[in-house]
């Protein structure tokens, strides 16, 4: 989340349109999700009687505009909401919602107007798959999006040059609550064997935050005449395309290839560790993140919260985590393999919120636009055309 006195900004190419915005991530709590606000700060010589609106929208997508089957993008609208914030529809000191909107309406002056969305409660969290090497232009994504734009009428045509579009993402958070710490057991009945083989897979608990190691317990009594050659622990993130085709995309984010064996007739006790990263996953294609792989500020994305009463099917793309327990088992016809899986929570704890009486008196103004990871360049997403930097035509008057 950005700090508590950072305004982020963005200006279209022909100055008429800017968006302020005290943040880029909102909150999804279950229950309730935080508002999208801001202020339009407007060029009335510029816009030379266009009006300006600003849209709240959530589309999934899967594929580039410009190809996919048949020459035709998957793209579908699932949240549209436009305000008209220019001429002004009600006073705009009433439509100031938030103590940020208050502060920027007084240091930018008489043509910044504010703006207020909610977001409906069955919408879906920002993710996005990135696509694997031979699947070039490919993206499939939940993406959010304010766009601010001048023109005749709401349904009159809008130039580039004349739009803003920002990419907001909406976020889950780790609910304050741990549940029951999860575990596993199974047992082996093999033949030619009068005795089975259990094992057991324990975690030290069910939610993980991002970066956090997790502890599994292994308990292997091995009664067979078997023996176990190798235990494998994976972490699998587990993507389900939920809106149109119900696709399962299923990709290792950490491996522990212990090489611990078992004998016939002994038990093993012993306690791994697997600790799932986006870091050591950069150069992999199909997982699924809570951004573009290119920002610093991108993870592995969190296992999704479903509120009670909504439907799974409109929520795009559900993700999920499980450790993975495999052993191999040796054999005179070759080696076999035996697993289980344990379900957890992968998240980010919830940051420290900062209340309105909180806020710093002087505000710092940036560009809207993530930093990337070093090395990285830009793209369409943020360098789209008719998008430019404040400037100083732009830039708030000290009063």
């Amino acid at each position: 989340m950005s700090p508590k006195n950072v305004i982020f900004k963005k200006t279209c190419k022909d100055k008429s349109v800017g968006v302020f915005m005290g943040k880029r991530d909102f909150v999804d709590r279950v229950d309730a999700v935080d508002p999208v606000d801001g202020v339009i700060l407007v060029d009335p010589e510029a816009l030379a009687g266009r009006k300006v609106f600003v849209t709240l929208s959530c589309t999934f997508r899967y594929g580039r505009d410009d190809m996919d089957v048949l020459g035709i993008a998957f793209r579908r609208e699932l949240y549209l909401s436009t305000r008209q914030v220019y001429p002004p529809l009600q006073d705009r000191e009433k439509g100031a919602h938030t103590k940020v909107q208050v502060k920027l309406l007084q240091k930018l002056g008489i043509n910044a107007y504010p703006f207020f969305f909610e977001f409906p409660d069955n919408l879906p969290c920002s993710v996005a798959l990135q696509p694997a090497p031979q699947d070039v232009g490919k993206q499939c994504a939940v993406e959010f999006e304010i766009k601010a734009f001048s023109a005749e009428s709401q349904d009159a045509k809008v130039h580039k040059r004349s739009t803003v579009r920002l990419m907001i993402r909406k976020v889950q958070y780790a609910p304050e609550t741990q549940g029951t710490p999860p575990s596993v057991e199974i047992t082996k009945d093999f033949v030619m064997s009068d005795k089975p083989l259990h094992i057991k897979a324990s975690l030290d608990k069910e939610l993980y935050y991002h970066g956090e190691t997790i502890k599994v317990l292994v308990n292997i009594t091995n009664n067979s005449n078997k023996t176990i050659r190798n235990v494998v622990l994976s972490v699998d993130q587990v993507a389900n395309v939920v809106l149109y085709s119900n696709d399962n995309y299923s990709k290792c984010v950490d491996i522990e290839d212990s090489g611990d064996s078992v004998s016939a007739g002994a038990t093993l006790q012993k306690v791994y560790k697997l600790l799932p990263l986006l870091a050591n996953n950069r150069e992999r294609r199909g997982i699924a993140l809570d951004g573009k792989l290119k920002h610093e500020d991108t993870n592995l994305a969190s296992s999704s919260i479903v509120k009670e009463g909504v439907l799974k099917e409109v929520l795009g793309i559900m993700v999920s985590y499980k450790v993975m327990v495999k052993l191999v088992i040796g054999g005179m016809m070759g080696s076999s393999e035996v697993g289980l899986e344990v379900p957890f929570r992968l998240m980010h704890p919830k940051p420290d919120t900062v209340k309105d009486g909180e806020l710093e008196e002087e505000l710092v103004f940036q560009e809207f636009k993530r930093s990337y990871l070093k090395g990285m360049i830009g793209g369409d997403d943020d360098e789209e055309e008719g998008n430019v930097s404040g400037g100083d035509d732009m830039a708030p008057k000290e009063k």
